[in-house]
């Protein structure tokens, strides 16, 4: 297949590998998931999502992809539209093509020129998505 030839040799594509062999679960174009989807390893989606998506490997959205649910995942790539919270446990990329609508939770996100966020973020070098609590805001000293 042709889409994986440069993934094969274990080049590194958005930030993470993806290897055809370690994708579990390609949701084609033409295929539609109603409820809720959960996996262990790397999941690629090309088609509709509704419900919710879980997977303890790297998601990738690939453009023209649509998903509606709270998504959570190892590392992300998203280059299609997300309606509903994302919680990334490492990186999470949004391509020139991705819309999200929804807030963000992740230890590193980056975003190209292009893409489209409407939603809060939340960025931190803690584990994502583990209940961690933000620091109390510090108001400064009055000079006296």
């Amino acid at each position: 297949m042709a889409m994986f030839n440069a993934k094969e040799k274990g080049e590194k594509q958005n930030g993470f590998e993806m290897k055809e062999g370690q994708i579990e679960t390609i949701i084609g174009v033409s295929v539609k998931v109603e409820g809720d989807f959960k996996s262990d390893g790397d999941v690629l989606v090309q088609g509709i999502v509704n419900g919710s998506l879980k997977t303890k490997g790297n998601l990738k959205v690939e453009e023209g992809a649509k998903i509606k649910a709270n998504v959570e995942a190892a590392n992300a790539n998203v280059r299609g539209e997300i309606t509903g919270n994302i919680t990334i446990k490492g990186s999470l990329e949004l391509g020139e093509s991705a819309n999200v609508a929804g807030d963000i939770i992740t230890k590193i996100l980056s975003i190209e020129p292009g893409a489209v966020l409407h939603g809060n973020c939340s960025v931190s070098a803690v584990e994502a998505g583990v209940g961690n609590e933000p620091d109390p805001v510090q108001k400064p000293k009055k000079e006296t």
